[in-house]
């Protein structure tokens, strides 16, 4: 019989380079594909839409500002910081949906992502709230894995 619950948004993993990394929040999950709008000679009463490449939302994760070394953070630092003088280092990164058994239900996985962003939440001496660091990512491709033989497969 087929299960009627639906999968929380609460519970989910995120890992990069095999680590798994603690985070409260991501966004940026997303994947569109883009029109180009081509006007054809001599009709001038709608344009036609035709499909071009797809493309993905930058990643975004948040989590209490860690005040010990993160190898995430240094990372960010490492690439934010040096700029276009060396290359880049990009990794592989993928958020999991987890079921109640802590069994994944659908991963997302984002290729050869790298830090574009590193915030930290305002400090404000008038409020009692947990400092937030936040960081974005852009990545090459993204793809959705739903099975598990291909989750174990997946950064080989």
């Amino acid at each position: 019989m087929a299960s009627n619950s639906y999968p929380a948004g609460f519970y989910f993993m995120l890992s990069l380079k095999g680590e798994d990394a603690a985070f409260q929040e991501v966004s940026g999950i997303s994947k569109e594909l883009g029109i180009e709008e081509v006007i054809s000679g001599g009709e001038n009463q709608f344009k036609y839409r035709l499909p071009t490449t797809s493309s993905g939302q930058n990643l975004v994760l948040k989590r209490a500002l860690v005040p010990e070394g993160s190898s995430l953070v240094d990372w960010c630092i490492a690439c934010i910081d040096g700029g276009l003088n060396g290359a880049i280092q990009t990794n592989d990164i993928s958020v999991s949906l987890l079921n109640a058994n802590a069994e994944v239900l659908v991963m997302w996985a984002f290729h050869k992502a790298y830090p574009i962003k590193y915030a930290v939440s305002d400090l404000k001496s008038q409020e009692n709230a947990i400092v937030i660091e936040s960081i974005e990512l852009a990545y090459t491709y993204s793809e959705i894995i739903e099975s598990s033989s291909n989750i174990s497969n997946l950064f080989d």
